[in-house]
């Protein structure tokens, strides 16, 4: 049989037992060279590659082996290395390696140099950059001096001084921090990598935004330096990722990630993580990594008190030399219960307010200028709107709502609209039952009830919950 033909066998039944995805990735680029005594050899790009296959598919392919050739066959890999960070320009060549019944002998066989000069590629600056000059990323002006502590965020905040003053060396690794929108989890990630620089300059932090990593794993594919992105983030101490929510969907690179979290994890180093959601929220993301996510501690920051809020405001006054009224402080601080982000902004856009029109900021003052940031003094939403959103979210019609029907996705509808009407509006609940074609108040009350009771049981009802909720306050601004 000739290699060629074998391989083409070969082939077929790996396509049968893998995802398509995994086949092209990981078999197309393969080239089968020749069959020689029961050994085929074929050749891969790279050495990454070579372990990738070893790891992941060598049973499947040792068996497929075996069917077309008989026992004693073996799989015979030529690795092709692209040296071209060493001086000479490229030196291409191969190492081969006969697989047989240890995977491990294999592995332990194959020393391979990435680079001649011994430096690595730096996805963040250039080629070559050793290991002591590799940029943190960090934003020194986020420390745990003004990350205010309040109910929110007590957990999370104590946790990462702990994890910042013994890196590594506490129960909190990895240490995953979620949180919604502008509740100051970056702000905490680089506190914690900040601290940890503080007291040692000989730990290597590196904080990196987790479509950032995505896009830089992309680039190693294209440019062939899978083996130099990997040993990259494997040379660090203190690995921040944020927002790795957005690995979802993302099945090679949550491999990739998969063995740097495994490799920093087992040599006592720490990963700090931050996410919108916690990891039992994620969707689309590989079960081994989430249960690698769920080792250390998970802790979630909430939106702040209204103390904290009104500390938050004041830390940012002294910081920036400004005094403002007590009562004007309370107002935004009051208003304002979105998140941090928001809070501050509007801070911001009031003492702007006030430089352009040289005017002092009084109460009557901050009430007209700060509409577009506080929501008692937007748009006022109304039981008619609430109902148009909910009927175009599921497909229905406001009249089905309105109805005595009781058919279930209209009633669940009713249900919701009904809920939000008592939540987001000032009307009695006699008057948004006449909303809802003339109930009375006990009806409003049990539909609020059974909305709270399947939130509490019922994920994907949260989640449209959520999401209306979201949308409602998105467009009422």
């Amino acid at each position: 049989m000739m290699h060629q033909e074998l391989w083409t066998k070969f082939l077929k039944v790996i396509r049968d037992n893998i995802s398509p995805q995994s086949y092209k990735t990981w078999f197309e680029p393969i080239k089968p060279l020749r069959l020689e005594d029961k050994v085929l050899t074929i050749q891969v790009p790279s050495q990454f590659f070579y372990e990738w296959l070893e790891e992941h598919y060598v049973s499947l392919m040792k068996k497929t082996l075996e069917k077309e050739l008989g026992p004693g066959a073996k799989l015979e890999y030529n690795i092709i290395v692209d040296n071209s960070g060493a001086k000479g320009g490229k030196v291409p060549y191969t190492i081969n390696v006969s697989t047989s019944n240890s995977v491990k002998n294999n592995h332990n066989e194959v020393s391979m140099p990435i680079n001649v000069s011994g430096n690595i590629r730096n996805p963040f600056i250039i080629p070559g950059l050793k290991k002591v000059n590799v940029p943190s990323q960090l934003n020194p002006k986020y420390t745990f001096e003004n990350f205010l502590e309040g109910d929110c965020n007590r957990l999370a905040r104590s946790a990462g001084y702990a994890v910042a003053n013994k890196p590594g060396g506490t129960a909190f690794n990895p240490l995953m921090i979620y949180g919604g929108v502008g509740l100051g989890k970056t702000h905490l990630a680089h506190a914690i990598g900040n601290r940890i620089k503080e007291i040692s300059n000989t730990k290597t932090v590196l904080y990196v935004q987790a479509d950032k990593f995505i896009n830089q794993f992309v680039d190693s594919c294209k440019n062939g330096t899978n083996s130099d992105f990997l040993n990259f983030y494997q040379l660090v101490d203190i690995l921040v990722v944020d927002d790795v929510q957005f690995f979802a969907k993302k099945e090679r690179t949550q491999e990739i990630f998969f063995q740097i979290f495994n490799h920093l994890h087992q040599n006592n180093k720490q990963i700090i993580l931050t996410s919108d959601r916690s990891p039992r929220d994620m969707k689309d993301v590989d079960d081994r990594l989430l249960s690698r996510f769920k080792w250390g501690l998970s802790c979630d920051l909430q939106l702040p008190d209204l103390e904290t809020r009104i500390a938050i405001l004041e830390h940012k006054m002294y910081h920036d030399g400004i005094s403002l009224p007590n009562e004007v402080v309370e107002y935004v601080a009051h208003n304002i219960d979105s998140n941090v982000r928001e809070l501050e902004g509007a801070l911001v856009s009031l003492l702007a307010q006030s430089s352009l029109n040289r005017k002092e900021i009084t109460l009557e003052m901050a009430k007209k200028m700060m509409k577009n940031f506080i929501q008692n003094s937007s748009r006022e939403i109304s039981i008619e709107y609430i109902q148009k959103l909910v009927s175009d979210y599921y497909g229905i019609s406001v009249e089905n709502i309105k109805s005595k029907t009781r058919k279930r996705e209209i009633t669940q509808a009713r249900q919701i609209s009904m809920y939000f009407a008592k939540q987001l509006t000032k009307a009695s609940l006699k008057n948004i039952g006449a909303y809802f074609g003339g109930r009375d108040h006990s009806t409003v009350i049990h539909a609020c009830q059974t909305v709270n009771d399947l939130i509490d049981t019922d994920k994907r009802f949260k989640e449209d919950v959520e999401e209306l909720e979201k949308r409602i306050k998105i467009n009422t601004l």
